[in-house]
């Protein structure tokens, strides 16, 4: 089953829109390889539930004719030492079976000219079987993928029987019948039964995430966007990879342009997120209102040298005392258009233009305007994996503010640049780290787990090389 969990993302919708990938998926060789010890219990587990027909005829001798039955057939034992996946390119995977050996159990009776009966049990080995079998991945046309075989060849290498009770000469004689018979049934079972096993998978696929709710702003859209590309050593994938407003799809004043993953197959998974994605998150957050935030006193550290109120504000603003003595504040800080993101290599930056609109706080609690500031803000960001999402941490680079009203008279605003920016770095960063944290779904499906997960800042998305296990 982990196999279909890590080819998942291949053919998700039957169609393509024609708009850019914001989110790539590459699968490795390596991990169709680990997907293999999954794939071939199951199958294995399959086959050993075989159940072959019983089988009767008659077959003309150089004397007379024999009348035989097999009946009650079991298989005992199962070896699959040699297996494979590999991938076909512009279809999917190839399964690969080789060196196979089957042991089967079943009961005799044959009867020879009239009056000459017998009957017993034998023991049949089949080995050298050989199978070869072709899975293409494509859309049920809800955005999931659904996979099918579409070609299934199996070989019998040689077919012994060894037959037990009654005389030999007897069985003998319809020895080579019993074996051309046996070895055209086994081919033919195990060719109707693959598709089956196959098909099983389909239900596990439809859990994939193809939308994601964020929290109660935003959902995360996971359907493709682009045919996949599958190659003699990968398949890659491009996803639409965007948020959108929870139950709004409005697209972005901006959009995606194309981007390339590396050639590297150190690890089973490779995901490009790009710049783009990570952006429409900014844009969604942005018209929502979520990007604003009220800062009071009680939100700043105790052993701060800076309080909210007007007298620590009169070292900056002589006049403010005069209007507004003794008086607690409360600052406003929100975007006024969404933030961008940049990628660069091994740097991620987010560049945020914002208002902040200083009060002071009536006794009564009615809140008299002071001025409203232009803020030009720049983070670097820190991007790591969190189990099966994508999470961060940013670190406060520098602000730039302009006055773009006063109520208190005109008044040096550089000079509040250093309140400000340690306010910023105690409150509003620490807000953001906190939702960060939290992290954005990855396109996951089933019960997997990422390993050794790395990510890269590269030039216009981030790439996560990562291994997985499949837990269930």
């Amino acid at each position: 089953m982990f196999l279909w969990s890590v080819l998942v993302f291949v053919n998700l919708v039957s169609g393509t829109t024609g708009t850019n990938a914001g989110v790539k998926v590459r699968v490795t060789q390596k991990g169709l390889d680990y997907g293999r010890q999954f794939e071939m219990a199951s199958i294995q587990q399959k086959l050993r539930a075989i159940q072959l027909k019983d089988m009767s005829g008659t077959e003309r001798l150089l004397i007379g004719k024999a009348e035989y039955s097999i009946t009650g057939m079991q298989i005992v034992n199962l070896g699959l030492p040699k297996s494979a996946l590999g991938f076909v390119p512009d279809v999917g995977v190839m399964l690969s079976v080789a060196n196979a050996d089957i042991a089967l159990r079943g009961n005799w009776k044959v009867k020879y000219f009239r009056f000459i009966k017998d009957s017993g049990s034998f023991d049949l080995t089949v080995s050298e079987l050989s199978i070869s079998s072709t899975i293409a991945v494509s859309g049920d046309g809800t955005g999931r993928p659904t996979v099918s075989m579409t070609s299934c060849a199996a070989s019998v290498g040689s077919v012994k029987v060894k037959f037990h009770g009654g005389a030999s000469w007897l069985y003998n004689l319809f020895d080579s019948f019993i074996n051309k018979a046996l070895r055209s049934a086994l081919q033919k079972q195990i060719c109707s039964l693959l598709p089956n096993s196959v098909a099983d998978m389909n239900p596990f696929l439809k859990t994939l995430n193809v939308l994601s709710k964020v929290d109660q702003y935003a959902e995360l859209e996971y359907s493709m966007v682009e045919p996949p590309v599958i190659s003699n050593t990968m398949i890659e994938l491009g996803l639409k990879g965007e948020f959108y407003k929870v139950g709004q799809h409005e697209e972005p004043p901006f959009s995606q342009r194309p981007f390339s993953l590396p050639s590297q197959d150190t690890n089973m998974l490779y995901m490009g997120v790009s710049a783009f994605s990570i952006n429409s998150a900014g844009f969604v957050y942005h018209r929502a209102g979520a990007l604003r935030l009220y800062i009071t006193d009680d939100m700043i550290p105790s052993d701060s040298p800076y309080r909210l109120n007007t007298k620590t504000f009169e070292a900056f603003i002589p006049q403010i005392v005069k209007t507004h003595p003794g008086l607690m504040m409360k600052l406003l800080v929100e975007t006024v258009k969404e933030p961008l993101i940049t990628c660069e290599a091994n740097n991620m930056t987010v560049q945020a233009s914002s208002m902040v609109t200083a009060y002071a706080i009536q006794s009564s609690g009615t809140l008299s305007p002071l001025f409203v500031l232009n803020l030009e803000g720049s983070v670097s960001a820190n991007i790591y994996v969190s189990g099966l999402k994508l999470a961060g941490h940013v670190t406060l680079n520098k602000i730039q503010t302009s006055l773009a009203k006063s109520y208190v008279g005109s008044f040096q605003v550089t000079s509040l640049d250093s309140i400000f920016t340690t306010v910023l770095k105690v409150t509003v960063i620490p807000k953001v780290n906190a939702h960060l944290q939290e992290g954005y779904p990855l396109p996951a499906i089933g019960k997997i787990q990422l390993q050794k997960s790395q990510v890269q800042v590269l030039k216009d998305y981030l790439l996560i090389g990562t291994d997985v296990q499949f837990t269930g």
